[in-house]
Order: C-alpha cells, then sequence, then structure tokens
C-alpha cells in the first residue's frame, strides 16, 4: 500500500503536494467500474483536482465523511465535484455506510494529518481526530478489523487484509503512535490509544497465520473474527492462502521496532512459504478480444497463461491450504486449478497472478534478516 507523502515542489513559489495516491483505489472503482447503486454516479470526463491543491482536496475529504467519522467507498476524492453532487453528500452525512472496503478510511486520516502538518486548518485537524476515533471504535478487541463498520455482518464482519484494510489501518496507527512527523501535533491520549491498537493488531496477525500440520505459512484474505482461520469473502474469494496480502503483512512486520521472538518467527516462516510457493516458468498474457458488458465491468481483452522459461517468478492471488496448488472460482463459487476454467467475467475482472512478493524477498527481507540475524534461528 502506497500511502500519501508530502511533495515538496522545486522553486521559491512552487506549491506543496500531498501524494495522493492513496485514494487511487476508490477513484478507479468510481470512474471504471459499473455500481448502480453508488451514491454518486461519475459524469463523463469529470474534472479532478491536481496534487498541489490540497485546500481543495481537503475540502472534499471533509465532504465525503460521515458524522461516525468514517468514510463511504468506491469514489473519487479528488474530484471536482458538481453543487448537486455536493449537496447529496451533505444530505446523506448521517448514514452508517461506511467501509474499509478499497482502501478507504485509513487514506482520508493520512492525507488529512500531512495537510494539517502543512497549512494548520483546524477543521483537517478535527476531521482527522474524527476519523481516528472511527478507527479505534471499530476495532475488535483481539486486535483484528472488519471490512464495514458499524453493523459488519456476513464476510464483512471477518477480520480483512484484502484490499488493503487491516494493514492500512496499522500503517496509520503506527504513524501516529510513534510518531511519524505529519502526527507530531496529535495528542498523547490519541497517541497512545493508537500504541495499544498496533500491539493488539500484531498479536492479532500472529494468531492469524495459517498452520498446515506443524508449519506455519501465511495468510489469507479473511479470517473468521472469532476462530482466526481463514474464510471465504465473495463467492470468487475462496478461503486461502493468499500471497499478496501475506506479503503486505510481512512487510508491515519487518517493520516492527525490536521485534519480539514470535514476530522473528512469524516472518521467516511466511517469507519461507513464498519462497516455496514462487511459480516458474509462465507468464499471463492479455489478448484481444470481442467486446463484453458484464454487470460490474466492460472489457475487450481476454487472459490466458502462457509457458515462458524465461518469464520472472509469479504468484498466484490463492493458494489452496494444505496442497499449496493455486486456486481459482468464477461467481459461481466453485473451486479450479487453472485460470482456464474461469470464465471470462471473472478472468478479466480479477488480478489472479502478480509479482507482489518480488521487491519484499529482494530488497527488504535481507536488509531485515541482516540486521536481525542474531534473532533468527
Amino acid at each position: 500500500m502506497i500511502f500519501p507523502l508530502l511533495l515538496v515542489a522545486v522553486g521559491l513559489n512552487a506549491p506543496a503536494a500531498i501524494d495522493p495516491s492513496g485514494f487511487r483505489d476508490g477513484a478507479n472503482h468510481w470512474r471504471n467500474i459499473n455500481q448502480p447503486e453508488r451514491l454518486l454516479q461519475a459524469l463523463p470526463d469529470q474534472a479532478r483536482y491536481q496534487p498541489e491543491q490540497v485546500r481543495e482536496i481537503a475540502a472534499n475529504l471533509l465532504l465525503f465523511q460521515r458524522r461516525n467519522g468514517g468514510w463511504i467507498k468506491d469514489h473519487d476524492m479528488l474530484a471536482i465535484l458538481t453543487d448537486e453532487q455536493k449537496a447529496r453528500l451533505r444530505e446523506t452525512q448521517d448514514r452508517n455506510d461506511t467501509t474499509y472496503d478499497n482502501h478507504n478510511i485509513h487514506p482520508q486520516v493520512d492525507y488529512l494529518a500531512r495537510a494539517y502538518s502543512l497549512f494548520g486548518d483546524p477543521d483537517w485537524r478535527t476531521a482527522c481526530e474524527r476519523g481516528l476515533d472511527f478507527i479505534f471504535a471499530s476495532q475488535y478487541p483481539h486486535g483484528g478489523f472488519p471490512q464495514r463498520w458499524p453493523n459488519p455482518r456476513g464476510f464483512a464482519a471477518h477480520i480483512t487484509f484484502n484490499d488493503g484494510v487491516m494493514i492500512g489501518i496499522l500503517n496509520v496507527l503506527r504513524a501516529a503512535a510513534e510518531p511519524d512527523s505529519h502526527f507530531s501535533w496529535l495528542d498523547e491520549a490519541r497517541r497512545e490509544r493508537a500504541r495499544d491498537a498496533v500491539a493488539r493488531g500484531i498479536d492479532c496477525l500472529l494468531r492469524c497465520q495459517i498452520r498446515t500440520g506443524d508449519r506455519i505459512t501465511g495468510w489469507g484474505q479473511q479470517h473468521d473474527e472469532v476462530t482466526f482461520e481463514t474464510r471465504s469473502a465473495r463467492s470468487f474469494e475462496l478461503a486461502c492462502i493468499a500471497a499478496q496480502d501475506t506479503t503486505e503483512i510481512v512487510t508491515f512486520l519487518i517493520g516492527v521496532k525490536d521485534p519480539s521472538p514470535e514476530v522473528v518467527r512469524s516472518v521467516e516462516a511466511a517469507v519461507g512459504w513464498l519462497e516455496e510457493v514462487r511459480l516458474h516458468g509462465i507468464r499471463v498474457e492479455r489478448i484481444a478480444a470481442p467486446p463484453a458488458e458484464f454487470y460490474r465491468h466492460r472489457t475487450e481483452h481476454d487472459v490466458i497463461v502462457v509457458e515462458d522459461p524465461a518469464a520472472p517468478s509469479l504468484w498466484a492471488r490463492h493458494y489452496e491450504v494444505g496442497s499449496n496448488r493455486p486456486i481459482f472460482a468464477s461467481r459461481d463459487g466453485i473451486k479450479v486449478y487453472s485460470l482456464a476454467e474461469v470464465d471470462r467475467e471473472r478472468r478479466t475482472g480479477s488480478d489472479w497472478y502478480g509479482d507482489w512478493p518480488a521487491a519484499l524477498l529482494e530488497k527488504a527481507y535481507p536488509t531485515w534478516r541482516e540486521a536481525h540475524r542474531g534473532e533468527v534461528k
């Protein structure tokens, strides 16, 4: 997950900017994925604010924020809104339609902290504090976070790693707890709550790590909020060990200062699993195909897996617990073992393969291991 960063432009009169890439997932859904039930619909070619327009973007964040302190998902936080769209947001602020899904809420909190540090607008500080309080209230006592809050139901109540939920939250809380410079203004009471939330979050991560026999492996996309076992989410997201989410969790854990033996053991085991499930000799290729329109998206391509001995390593999105075989599914929820068996709607609507662990295994992990070589067994 890439969090917003302060960007200082070169030149005496050049404005400072805050990197808005944390909002990329929501903006993509708003502009490119069909959701008729969404509160606001993007207009054709609706314009966006530029990164240096911090005041305008922060004003948008306040408009999108619900009274409970959270945010609705799948809208472009940088959109230049019409008067009608602004009025719609104001008249629906009492709704509890807030969710962490699709990299939501924690990027807004982080952005507002940076904006307040830059310009000192007290309304932005208040909005940021309300966002933090929302995060504190949504955390389970054992340290996990649901996908949706308040009133989570079904798979939205599971401890969620998919779409940057738990690790995105913990990264922001760690920045508030240490604190990073953009949270230097935070009051000590919230800073202490952030420290406690991070500690409980780490404990939850360790409890969720999947064991097969006497081996510790990685993590799934979602885990049961009571038993901590890996669980299914949407019909095509089967209970599994997930390479992308495991990578994000390990990346967070190697950032823990003075890690406990349990954290070190967790990292070593997860890295070992990621190495074991590398896929060699294949590449994923997009090919032209007749235009097709599905419920959520349109496409003019298809996706195939091609044998290629020279291809760099890939990882599957989902691995079967126990066998470590890549698994896939269409919206019918039937488990299959090759991408070719998935219907075109899901072949083109999900990222089934990626190189997510590559940078971790090649750079970040070796550096961490060298720093902790006396603790690694």
